[in-house]
Protein backbone atom coordinates (compact mmCIF):
# COMPACT_ATOMS: atom_id res chain seq x y z
CA UNK A 1 0.00 0.00 0.00
CA UNK A 2 1.40 3.42 -0.60
CA UNK A 3 -0.59 6.31 0.28
CA UNK A 4 -0.26 9.18 -2.89
CA UNK A 5 0.20 12.59 -2.85
CA UNK A 6 -4.01 12.76 -2.96
CA UNK A 7 -4.15 11.57 0.54
CA UNK A 8 -1.13 13.25 1.89
CA UNK A 9 -2.13 16.95 0.67
CA UNK A 10 -5.67 16.24 1.86
CA UNK A 11 -4.30 15.32 5.78
CA UNK A 12 -1.78 18.24 5.13
CA UNK A 13 -4.69 21.20 4.15
CA UNK A 14 -6.99 19.48 6.79
CA UNK A 15 -4.47 20.23 9.53
CA UNK A 16 -3.87 23.82 8.29
CA UNK A 17 -7.43 24.49 8.12
CA UNK A 18 -7.84 22.92 11.69
CA UNK A 19 -4.98 25.09 12.68
CA UNK A 20 -6.68 28.35 11.94
CA UNK A 21 -10.52 27.17 12.82
CA UNK A 22 -10.49 29.97 15.45
CA UNK A 23 -9.96 32.56 12.64
CA UNK A 24 -12.77 31.99 10.67
CA UNK A 25 -12.80 30.96 6.89
CA UNK A 26 -9.95 30.30 5.29
CA UNK A 27 -8.73 30.27 2.15
CA UNK A 28 -7.32 27.81 -0.44
CA UNK A 29 -5.07 30.22 -2.09
CA UNK A 30 -3.49 30.84 1.42
CA UNK A 31 -3.20 27.13 2.08
CA UNK A 32 -1.60 26.90 -1.21
CA UNK A 33 0.50 29.31 -0.29
CA UNK A 34 1.47 28.11 2.77
CA UNK A 35 1.72 24.12 2.15
CA UNK A 36 3.19 24.78 -1.39
CA UNK A 37 0.17 22.61 -2.99
CA UNK A 38 -1.40 23.85 -6.27
CA UNK A 39 -4.50 25.88 -6.12
CA UNK A 40 -6.26 23.98 -8.84
CA UNK A 41 -5.11 20.37 -6.86
CA UNK A 42 -6.58 21.76 -3.74
CA UNK A 43 -9.70 22.87 -5.18
CA UNK A 44 -10.05 19.58 -6.10
CA UNK A 45 -9.47 18.01 -2.59
CA UNK A 46 -11.46 20.39 -1.41
CA UNK A 47 -14.55 19.30 -3.70
CA UNK A 48 -14.30 15.86 -2.43
CA UNK A 49 -13.99 17.17 1.44
CA UNK A 50 -16.89 18.93 1.01
CA UNK A 51 -19.36 16.38 -0.86
CA UNK A 52 -18.24 14.24 2.40
CA UNK A 53 -19.47 16.99 4.90
CA UNK A 54 -15.77 17.62 6.30
CA UNK A 55 -15.73 20.95 5.68
CA UNK A 56 -17.87 23.86 4.89
CA UNK A 57 -17.29 27.00 1.88
CA UNK A 58 -18.32 30.33 2.55
CA UNK A 59 -18.44 32.68 -0.84
CA UNK A 60 -17.77 36.00 -0.96
CA UNK A 61 -15.33 38.46 0.73
CA UNK A 62 -13.96 37.05 3.72
CA UNK A 63 -14.81 33.71 2.57
CA UNK A 64 -13.34 30.39 2.30
CA UNK A 65 -13.40 27.36 4.12
CA UNK A 66 -14.08 25.99 7.51
CA UNK A 67 -14.33 22.53 9.30
CA UNK A 68 -17.71 21.16 8.91
CA UNK A 69 -17.29 19.11 12.57
CA UNK A 70 -15.35 19.51 15.29
CA UNK A 71 -11.45 18.22 14.46
CA UNK A 72 -11.98 15.48 17.17
CA UNK A 73 -14.96 13.80 15.41
CA UNK A 74 -12.53 13.97 12.14
CA UNK A 75 -10.72 11.00 11.46
CA UNK A 76 -7.82 10.79 9.27
CA UNK A 77 -9.31 7.93 7.65
CA UNK A 78 -12.39 9.89 6.89
CA UNK A 79 -10.37 12.19 5.31
CA UNK A 80 -8.34 10.04 3.27
CA UNK A 81 -11.44 7.53 1.71
CA UNK A 82 -12.95 10.99 0.81
CA UNK A 83 -10.22 12.10 -1.57
CA UNK A 84 -10.60 8.41 -3.14
CA UNK A 85 -7.55 6.98 -1.83
CA UNK A 86 -7.98 3.31 -1.02
CA UNK A 87 -6.14 1.83 1.71
CA UNK A 88 -5.81 -1.32 0.58
CA UNK A 89 -2.54 -3.68 0.29
CA UNK A 90 -3.92 -6.38 -1.76
CA UNK A 91 -3.13 -6.61 -5.54
CA UNK A 92 -7.23 -7.36 -6.11
CA UNK A 93 -8.33 -4.61 -3.87
CA UNK A 94 -9.98 -7.08 -1.49
CA UNK A 95 -12.23 -8.47 -4.14
CA UNK A 96 -10.27 -11.76 -3.91
CA UNK A 97 -8.78 -12.34 -7.63
CA UNK A 98 -5.82 -12.03 -7.51
CA UNK A 99 -4.78 -14.53 -9.86
CA UNK A 100 -8.36 -14.09 -11.96
CA UNK A 101 -11.21 -15.85 -11.91
CA UNK A 102 -11.71 -15.95 -7.62
CA UNK A 103 -8.38 -17.80 -7.25
CA UNK A 104 -6.61 -15.99 -4.42
CA UNK A 105 -2.49 -15.27 -4.10
CA UNK A 106 -1.12 -16.83 -1.06
CA UNK A 107 -0.64 -14.17 0.55
CA UNK A 108 -4.41 -12.31 0.01
CA UNK A 109 -4.92 -12.93 4.10
CA UNK A 110 -1.50 -11.10 4.57
CA UNK A 111 -2.88 -8.19 2.93
CA UNK A 112 -5.98 -8.09 3.50
CA UNK A 113 -5.27 -8.20 7.59
CA UNK A 114 -2.84 -5.17 6.99
CA UNK A 115 -5.86 -3.19 5.72
CA UNK A 116 -7.85 -3.99 8.70
CA UNK A 117 -4.52 -2.57 10.96
CA UNK A 118 -3.93 0.13 8.76
CA UNK A 119 -7.85 1.22 8.38
CA UNK A 120 -8.01 0.52 12.70
CA UNK A 121 -4.83 3.23 12.73
CA UNK A 122 -5.93 5.73 10.97
CA UNK A 123 -9.41 5.82 12.21
CA UNK A 124 -7.95 5.97 15.71
CA UNK A 125 -5.99 9.19 14.92
CA UNK A 126 -8.48 12.28 15.06
CA UNK A 127 -7.82 16.04 13.19
CA UNK A 128 -7.84 17.08 16.81
CA UNK A 129 -4.69 14.80 17.45
CA UNK A 130 -3.00 16.41 14.70
CA UNK A 131 -3.34 19.96 15.32
CA UNK A 132 -2.71 19.09 18.98
CA UNK A 133 0.42 17.79 17.78
CA UNK A 134 1.32 20.80 15.94
CA UNK A 135 0.32 23.33 18.81
CA UNK A 136 2.42 21.49 21.28
CA UNK A 137 5.51 21.86 18.79
CA UNK A 138 4.98 25.54 19.44
CA UNK A 139 3.12 26.37 16.11
CA UNK A 140 1.11 29.58 16.49
CA UNK A 141 -1.26 31.01 13.92
CA UNK A 142 -1.00 34.15 12.60
CA UNK A 143 -3.95 36.56 12.73
CA UNK A 144 -6.05 37.03 9.84
CA UNK A 145 -5.43 40.12 8.53
CA UNK A 146 -7.68 42.78 8.52
CA UNK A 147 -9.31 43.91 4.74
CA UNK A 148 -8.20 46.83 4.04
CA UNK A 149 -10.84 48.68 2.09
CA UNK A 150 -11.69 51.68 0.72
CA UNK A 151 -15.03 52.06 1.63
CA UNK A 152 -15.86 55.78 3.47
CA UNK A 153 -18.29 55.56 6.36
CA UNK A 154 -20.05 58.47 4.84
CA UNK A 155 -21.26 58.07 1.56
CA UNK A 156 -19.80 60.23 -1.22
CA UNK A 157 -22.41 62.14 -3.14
CA UNK A 158 -21.27 63.29 -6.56
CA UNK A 159 -23.65 65.87 -8.34
CA UNK A 160 -25.88 64.28 -11.60
CA UNK A 161 -24.68 66.17 -14.34
CA UNK A 162 -27.42 65.90 -17.18
CA UNK A 163 -26.94 67.34 -20.61
CA UNK A 164 -31.13 66.73 -21.18
CA UNK A 165 -34.35 68.82 -21.31
CA UNK A 166 -35.35 69.03 -17.56
CA UNK A 167 -38.75 70.20 -18.26
CA UNK A 168 -41.78 69.26 -20.70
CA UNK A 169 -41.37 73.26 -21.84
CA UNK A 170 -37.24 72.85 -22.78
CA UNK A 171 -37.76 69.53 -24.38
CA UNK A 172 -40.08 71.64 -26.55
CA UNK A 173 -37.99 74.15 -27.63
CA UNK A 174 -35.12 71.54 -28.20
CA UNK A 175 -37.23 70.29 -31.18
CA UNK A 176 -38.46 73.35 -31.87
CA UNK A 177 -34.55 74.62 -33.07
CA UNK A 178 -34.55 70.89 -34.87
Amino acid sequence: MRLTTKGRFAVTAMIDLGLRQSCGPVTLAAISQRQEISLSYLEQLFGKLRRHSLVESTRGPGGGYTLARSPADITVAEIITSVDEPIDATQCGGKENCLGEGARCMTHDLWASLNFKMVEFLESISLQKLVDEQLAKGFQAEEKPALKRAISSTPVVKPIRVNAPNSVFALGNVYSKM
